[in-house]
């Protein structure tokens, strides 16, 4: 079957040297991104993170020191990935809690500008999750009968993600052949950054989710405590994070001109 898209989608997939999304870095990007009339292009890159790989990581998705050691790195390559996704939604598995919010990470220190504005993100995990409880080996074999051969490997799992979600769409009635619809069914509680910082109250207001002030308007904070943005942008949270914090601060600012 074909996906029913008024824009390009991207599914890629991401091998990192860990699940910190402040402190690790990628070395191994793929995407697969598919037009609305069905035509495909992929691209995989393997990432020089300018950091050691943890042995235990290794031992996940099997990319060494050796292996990336003469490859670019993600700031020499941040402009060509960006080009291929930047007219398009995104797709992935488990990308809206981890993919996404690394790939934004890494994307501002490479100092190219990521947000999400203009885009929908679809989470292949979400939907298998909320519908079987499974992992994507597991789904892949659900969904399309077929072993996943060169499982972690982020090529091999970008093309399952596609495949399982078609599959997935095929079988349900009531998903929906739309991107909109699959990015608001896949998606979880609505955080205004990536990292879940920052949520929405029923008013659609930001809100700090997490400290002391865990509920309160960051409008209001930041009005009452200006050294607490200080500590904010100086304290380890992800840059997405400080780049949201910065905006509203900025649009509070200016709405009182």
């Amino acid at each position: 079957m074909q996906l029913n898209l008024k824009k390009p989608i991207c599914f890629f997939d991401l091998e990192t040297t860990g699940v910190n999304i402040s402190k690790d870095r990628i070395v191994e990007i793929s995407i697969l991104k598919i037009f609305p009339n069905g035509k495909e292009e992929s691209k995989t890159w393997l990432v020089n993170p300018e950091m050691p790989i943890p042995k235990e990581v290794t031992a996940i998705h099997g990319i060494t020191d050796e292996a990336v050691a003469d490859k670019p790195s993600f700031k020499e390559l941040a402009k060509e990935i960006y080009n291929m996704i930047k007219d398009s939604d995104l797709g992935g598995f488990n990308s809206n809690k981890f993919d996404i919010p690394l790939l934004a990470e890494e994307m501002l220190r490479a100092d190219v500008d990521f947000d999400m504005k203009n885009r929908v993100a679809v989470d292949v995990q979400t939907i298998f999750h909320k519908m079987e409880q499974r992992t994507l080996s597991a789904a892949y074999k659900f969904y399309c009968e077929k072993e996943l051969e060169g499982a972690h490997g982020a090529e091999a799992d970008t093309r399952a993600t596609f495949e399982v979600l078609k599959a997935q769409i095929a079988k349900y009635d009531e998903i929906e052949n739309d991107t909109k619809f699959l990015a608001e069914f896949s998606s979880r509680k609505q955080f205004a950054d990536f990292a879940g910082f920052i949520t929405f109250n029923k008013d659609g207001e930001e809100c700090f989710s997490f400290g002391k002030h865990k509920g309160k308007l960051v409008t209001e904070v930041l009005e009452t405590e200006p050294g607490y943005f200080g500590w904010l942008l100086n304290a380890d949270f992800p840059l997405y994070t400080k780049k949201v914090l910065t905006a509203i601060k900025l649009r509070n600012f200016n709405n009182k001109f």
